[in-house]
């Protein structure tokens, strides 16, 4: 039941991830709130809202890959690597007015910008910290740690900026079946983020980055340890209003239920060929997708 004054509380389970995406979007169309943002021009309509927990049980289940979200599979690889390989660390520029952080810089390389109002402070040091090296030593020694977790925010800069990080933690732990064998569970906390044009590429490269520690964990422990299921809170999930008439085209498609019609298998050809070209053109040039340095995230 809706109260006023209230933002909605929607729970989202799904099997995969073009199937979360769809009843996400759906679930915030039908249910958001209408509140305006900071970023709405005077004729934009106000965004529908809520927070979001969705849970994708199977985050590599096939089909993985949605159609129909707002990008491609050229976008889609070019995010993973930036997030997950760093291929885009080197355009942290402050300074310069370009960018004041990456996802991985601040997971693998966390360090805190000092000197953005206090010219003294830039000259204290601080050693970079790699959060994922520590959740996975962390989770190596004890499985079942509830201390294996990763921060993006930094006060000392992101208040201070145009664009802080929508990404706010990840929390790992590791869980047994009955048969002994080990699963890695990974939950993400968002702050802010774009439902029908962040949201997809986002959790393709969280949970690539979910399925990585996974597999280091394993070497390090020396036996098996498999992607489990993923969680991903947002407490702003929205569609905004300048895309309404864009989403209504989706949504209608997506009132069948089938959204099986509209994702393909990671292994389909069309897929594997426009990524393996990616992945060649990146190795030549990690700025070769490069258009500009503004996110789309929040």
């Amino acid at each position: 039941m809706k109260a006023s004054g209230n933002i909605p509380t929607l729970s989202i389970n799904a099997e995969c991830l073009p199937e979360a995406w769809e009843k996400a979007v759906l679930a915030v169309w039908d249910d958001g709130l209408d509140i305006k943002t900071q970023y709405d021009k005077a004729e934009d309509a106000p965004s529908k809202d809520a927070t979001v927990i969705v849970t994708v049980y199977h985050p590599f289940a096939e089909p993985r890959i949605h159609k129909n979200y707002p990008g491609g599979p050229v976008e889609l690889e070019v995010y993973r690597q930036e997030v997950v390989d760093g291929i885009h660390d080197h355009w942290i520029d402050p300074a310069a007015g370009k960018w004041t952080y990456t996802y991985h810089e601040r997971l693998f390389a966390y360090c805190p910008v000092y000197g953005l109002r206090d010219p003294e402070g830039a000259k204290k040091p601080f050693a970079p910290v790699d959060q994922v090296e520590y959740i996975i030593d962390s989770l190596s020694k004890v499985e079942y740690t509830r201390r294996a977790q990763a921060i993006t925010w930094m006060p000392t800069a992101d208040i201070y900026t145009e664009d802080p990080p929508c990404l706010q933690r990840i929390w790992c732990r590791l869980v047994a079946d009955e048969a002994g064998k080990l699963a890695l569970n990974m939950n993400t906390h968002w702050r802010s983020r774009d439902l029908y044009k962040a949201w997809f590429m986002n959790v393709y490269a969280l949970t690539d980055l979910q399925r990585v520690i996974a597999e280091r964990i394993s070497k390090r422990i020396g036996k098996p340890v498999s992607v489990g299921r993923y969680v991903d809170i947002s407490d702003s999930l929205h569609l905004y209003g300048r895309y309404f008439e864009e989403v209504k085209i989706e949504v209608e498609k997506m009132r069948d239920g089938f959204y099986r019609n509209r994702a393909w298998e990671s292994t389909h050809p069309a897929f594997e060929m426009m990524t393996q070209e990616a992945r060649a053109n990146l190795a030549r040039d990690p700025d070769w997708y490069a258009k500009g340095t503004k996110r789309d995230d929040e």
